[in-house]
């Protein structure tokens, strides 16, 4: 029988510890554990992207949906260098990732051989709180256990450098002795919560409160109910961070939607008219959108000691998983008698929708893009997953869906980088291969990498239980995102050298490569396209022609600042009428029926942030 060599041994302990597949793309400095992979029967999964950059990104996606880790592996130097950016993706937003990730040999190390890079200093922010590399094969498996178990502890990532020579090593087991590290597989559950004194005193706060806005992100998912219950004993409304828009469903009246600069309005009021202010499991950085920093009395929930205490003067800062805090909790609140600052929230809440249904109605030339995300609103099947990629896009996916029983959704929250909102939904067929996914993309980010991760879903959609990846492409020939900051917030016209981008033929290059997809170019077409993509029997591109100059306008934007943008458009913009128009149809929805809200004042808060909310 053959000996077992490190590569097989590494493949094994992935196994034992569940991990089914890999998002991996090949490279000779890991040409052992390919040829591990062919002995091991492809267990766990290779699953090979067009660019590892995609596999890392497919490897949050995977993650963030499943719940377990995501594993990727790639080549030395390139092949290391391209996981970065989906790395960083998932350490910003908190998700647990392992990186695989090949060497020169150990004889060359330090000789400014091919492809080689100092893989421990490169990864050594990414990776911090794990990243080591396998110099004997005694080493194993506690760099795999360690590895995947801080990955999940801290939800974070971590990495382990793999030279090639040490892969093709016969492998051998650390003994007992004298600097040899065994290990074991496995981690025990657990769920922090805070002393009985600091939650007493929470409750006070809660309790003393009369208008109490709650903010939730992606630390209170798995508190659903008991979030429920305290809204409805505190009377509060409840505004969600982006990474927390499957937290709790957007048909409850008290639910004001996102927050930020990609949020809505019911939201923004919400935290300009409270008097308590209770947050769950978010780092939500914009502190702009929070109330006064003398207006709420404050406390906040999160599980990990060093991210609490951030963004607000909090008055309690209660240490604990939310689920098992707000159970020890909720005994402690009062009821509101009082509904009346509810009944203000749920009411601010419908007109939001009403003036969403208006905004979509709005005539653009040739389609109004966020009609083309609202008429997918009401036929969302209750298991999709959605994915929506950086851009204008995300403004639409945070405004116009709602998001209600098991569906989710996902985003890069942190970081905000273009192009995960397609291997992100590669990434969710694998963890849930009988639920569709949709991923709502900007032409720019599908040009990036998007239309090639097609190519990847051709490879593997025969695989999946349900066939359905539908990517929509707001094709509006720009990079949409950008132009309205330097609108806005540089006071700039459009520069048509950096912003304009090709238009391509994205249904066509869909059916090219054995998918499905068709092109919609007026507004009559959009209800059937959805109908038609989500028949399909393959993965579906649908490529809408939107309207560049419909405005993402912020939730607290006035008319002064309407104004401001439209008179740098006039500056020279080349899109200058249609952006004028555009701008002022869009806000007016907002005030209808009635005059101007008491929020849009001149002097309002304006200043926002060019990120994504988080």
């Amino acid at each position: 029988m053959a000996a077992t060599k490190v590569s097989d041994h590494i493949l094994q302990r992935l196994r034992e510890w569940g991990v089914e597949h890999v998002f991996a793309y090949a490279g000779d400095g890991i040409n052992g554990l390919l040829a591990a992979w062919g002995r091991a029967d492809n267990k766990p999964k290779f699953v090979q992207s067009r660019h590892e950059e995609m596999s890392a990104f497919q490897a949050v996606g995977y993650a963030k949906f499943s719940g377990k880790v995501g594993v990727c592996a790639a080549t030395s130097g390139p092949g290391a260098i391209h996981l970065l950016n989906g790395l960083y993706d998932a350490k910003l937003d908190h998700v647990p990732v392992v990186a695989l990730v090949g060497q020169t040999n150990r004889s060359a190390m330090g000789g400014s051989y091919q492809q080689e890079v100092d893989l421990q200093n490169l990864f050594k922010d990414v990776a911090s709180d794990f990243c080591e590399t396998a110099m004997v094969p005694e080493q194993l498996p506690n760099l795999i256990d360690r590895a995947i178990r801080t990955a999940y502890a801290k939800r974070t990532v971590t990495a382990v450098i793999l030279p090639a020579d040490v892969q093709e090593l016969d492998y051998s087991p650390p003994s007992r002795a004298f600097k040899m590290v065994p290990s074991s597989l496995g981690m025990g559950s657990y769920a922090p919560v805070p002393s009985d004194d600091d939650l007493q005193r929470a409750a006070d706060v809660l309790n003393a409160g009369e208008k109490v806005a709650v903010l939730i992100g992606q630390g209170a998912r798995g508190a659903r109910a008991e979030v429920e219950r305290l809204a409805d004993v505190l009377g509060a409304g409840v505004a969600k961070a982006l990474l927390g828009k499957d937290v709790l469903p957007d048909d409850l009246p008290y639910v004001t939607g996102s927050i930020g600069l990609l949020g809505t309005r019911p939201s923004y009021e919400l935290m300009q008219d409270c008097d308590t202010l209770l947050m769950i499991g978010s780092s939500f950085p914009y502190t702009q959108f929070m109330p006064e920093l003398d207006q709420a009395r404050a406390v906040q929930i999160d599980i990990d000691p060093h991210m609490i205490g951030l963004r607000y003067p909090f008055e309690v800062n209660l240490v604990g998983d939310a689920h098992e805090t707000l159970k020890r909790l909720l005994p402690r609140l009062h009821r509101k008698e009082s509904r009346a600052w509810r009944e203000k929230v749920e009411k601010n809440v419908e007109r939001w929708w009403e003036v969403m249904q208006r905004r979509a109605a709005v005539d653009a030339d040739p389609i109004n893009p966020e009609y083309v995300v609202h008429a997918l609103d009401g036929k969302l099947p209750e298991d999709s997953i959605l994915c929506a990629d950086s851009g204008s896009a995300a403004n639409w996916y945070a405004r116009h869906l709602r998001l209600r029983g098991r569906m989710r959704g996902s985003l890069s929250g942190t970081l905000a980088t273009m192009g995960p909102g397609v291997p992100y939904a590669i990434g969710a067929k694998f963890a849930h291969p009988d639920r569709p996914a949709i991923a709502l993309v900007g032409d720019g980010a599908m040009q990036m990498n998007g239309m090639m991760e097609m190519v990847t879903a051709a490879k593997y959609w025969r695989e999946w239980s349900d066939p359905r990846l539908i990517v929509a492409v707001l094709n509006n020939r720009d990079l949409n995102q950008v132009t309205w900051e330097m609108r806005a917030m540089s006071g700039a016209p459009q520069f048509e050298e950096s912003q304009a981008i090709p238009d391509l033929p994205y249904a066509e290059i869909a059916h090219r490569i054995g998918l499905d997809g068709v092109r919609v170019e007026k507004p009559e077409d959009v209800e059937s396209a959805w109908d038609r993509a989500l028949a399909a029997d393959r993965p579906f591109v649908l490529d809408f022609r939107t309207d560049p100059a419909v405005p993402p306008i912020p939730p607290h934007a006035t008319f002064d600042q309407i104004e401001a943008a439209a008179a740098a458009v006039l500056k020279g913009d080349s899109d200058r009428t249609s952006v004028v128009k555009q701008g002022f149809k869009a806000k007016v929805q907002e005030f209808l029926p009635g005059g101007r809200h008491r929020h849009d004042r001149p002097g309002a808060d304006a200043h926002d942030s060019t990120e994504q909310s988080t």
